[in-house]
């Protein structure tokens, strides 16, 4: 896959309220959670970077998330990466990552730092 710098891919993703339960089982709460928990938002990065951009291939080596505001279950979220910065010669690609909730606002921004065996710039 060739990147580019500004190259941006997105996902759509909507929790339904029953995963709000499926989350405290998992997690062994005792409460159910209020609103969508931030590892599920998480989530939507990693399924974004492994998948979408860069892909299949692609390793962590950081990640740095800071929730601003929370997410209602029922609510469209969007999640971006949006590609900040090339190394190829150390096979490295920065990423800017950003999650809006329906109306806009950010729930969550960070950046990402991965491993891409064929930068290919």
């Amino acid at each position: 896959m060739t990147l580019e710098l500004g190259q941006t891919a997105e996902v759509r993703r909507t929790f339904p309220l029953s995963d709000a339960d499926a989350f405290a089982r998992l997690a062994g709460l005792e409460d159910t959670p209020d609103a969508v928990p931030e590892p599920l938002i998480g989530g939507l990065f990693s399924y974004l970077l492994g998948v979408k951009l860069p892909g299949f291939g692609t390793n962590y080596l950081k990640q740095e998330m800071r929730f601003l505001a929370a997410a209602a279950f029922g609510e469209e979220l969007t999640a971006r990466v949006t590609v900040t910065r090339l190394r190829p010669e150390k096979h490295l690609v920065d990423l800017e990552t950003v999650c809006e909730g329906a109306d806009g606002r950010r729930v969550c921004e960070g950046r990402a730092l991965v491993y891409v065996e064929d930068v290919g710039v």
